[in-house]
């Protein structure tokens, strides 16, 4: 969590609370990452951190889309701004449809 914290403050994110939520409370296998915080504005931000030696396919982030929309309504709330960490390959394909759905991606493997 401190990692995540510092990683989120380098790139100028604060938040004022940061909560974990264990992917198997939202009924998903997947091995991801999943922070619900309030940003210094009131608004709802969500940060998951994706970490696998494998490739992110378009299909896999249609599926991180629809587990977005499960913690909105797990967390009874709107959630503004969403995040992603990603240390994999990402198909270019995946990473498009991430921003237009007004996600901000940040891709480890490139750097």
């Amino acid at each position: 969590m401190k990692e995540l914290v510092e990683y989120l403050a380098a790139r100028k994110i604060i938040c004022k609370t940061l909560r974990e939520i264990v992917p198997k409370e939202l009924g998903t296998r997947k091995k991801v990452g999943i922070f619900v915080g309030v940003d210094l504005k009131g608004y709802y931000c969500l940060v998951m951190h994706l970490s696998k030696k494998s490739r992110v396919l378009r299909k896999e982030a249609g599926e991180l889309l629809d587990l977005h929309k499960r913690i909105e309504e797990y967390r009874d709330t709107k959630i503004k701004k969403c995040y992603i960490r990603i240390d994999a390959p990402l198909c270019s394909k995946a990473k498009t449809m991430f921003e237009e759905n007004g996600w901000v991606v940040w891709n480890e493997s490139e750097s």
